[in-house]
């Protein structure tokens, strides 16, 4: 699951900056899964910017699941995909299910929605604040009945919706193989989620590491944003540059490529809006 990301960031990368050479070269013939957890303001640009990249290098189709409504592509967004066209914001398909119950009965529709659309396969899932479905009202683990109670079926919950999602990821896949028989290995449909960090408002956080051991089981790999650190030290520099965040950008989990050197990269959030990502490996 890195491939899509690592070439999203190489891509905003000051010296590179070839999108369709670096996406062009995509491949996996099996489900693909990350978690991308991080501050919610910053992991969102994060998710629309794959979403938007691979809608419009890779001409993919997207399906973005949250709950809050997206009015409008973020300015940062933009800058960093300046030639946005219409017709590539119309595969990315946005659905806003409010509670647990209802990201679940969306999922689950796409088996057989997927079977009489062939040509609108997605290629990739995007399912914004994990955290928050899993703490809506409606979900099994959101009612009463004592704190032992209420954690176990909120980890049920978790492992529910997570063996959904990669099931889903699993079968899209197995039809856009069935599609390109000529080269299947280029056929996959990827899954990409949202998690809220430790530390930010609202919903179960990463302080609970059973909900974190149970999402790590189905999302082969972990993207986490953590905000680099001594903001004082580098106060001056930052005025000079126009930064207004920086954060460290690591992987990890057992879908990494086993034997291969895995990238660290650092993202920079300039006062304009734009994004831009440093390779530190």
């Amino acid at each position: 699951m890195t491939d899509i990301l690592n070439a999203v960031f190489r891509t905003l990368t000051p010296v590179t900056g070839n999108v369709e050479t670096e996406l062009g070269v995509l491949a996996s013939s099996s489900p693909c899964a990350a978690l991308l957890v991080g501050e919610h303001c910053i992991s969102r640009a994060m998710l629309l910017l794959t979403a938007v990249t691979a809608t419009s290098q890779m001409g993919a189709r997207v399906l973005f699941f949250t709950q809050t409504k997206i009015q409008e592509i973020p300015a940062s967004v933009q800058k960093c995909v300046p030639n946005l066209s219409p017709e590539a914001l119309k595969k990315i398909q946005f659905l806003y299910p409010k509670t647990l119950e209802e990201l679940l009965q969306q999922v689950s529709g796409l088996h057989e929605a997927a079977t009489h659309m062939p040509a609108a396969l997605p290629s990739l899932i995007v399912v914004e604040r994990l955290d928050s479905y899993l703490a809506s009202p409606g979900s099994a683990g959101s009612g009463s009945g004592g704190s032992g109670g209420h954690q176990l079926r909120h980890y049920s919950c978790a492992a529910h919706l997570s063996s959904l999602l990669l099931d889903t990821s699993a079968f899209l896949t197995h039809l856009q193989q069935q599609q390109q028989q000529q080269d299947p290995s280029t056929a996959a449909c990827r899954l990409i989620g949202s998690f809220l960090s430790e530390g930010d408002a609202g919903g179960p956080s990463t302080a609970d590491p059973q909900i974190m051991e149970i999402l790590d089981r189905y999302f082969q790999t972990r993207c986490t944003l953590h905000r680099a650190g001594d903001y004082q030290t580098g106060a001056r520099e930052a005025a000079a540059t126009a930064v207004q965040g920086l954060w460290n950008v690591y992987f990890s989990g057992r879908g990494l490529t086993d034997g291969a050197a895995t990238p660290e990269w650092q993202m920079v959030l300039f006062t304009d809006g734009l994004l831009q990502f440093k390779c530190k490996s």
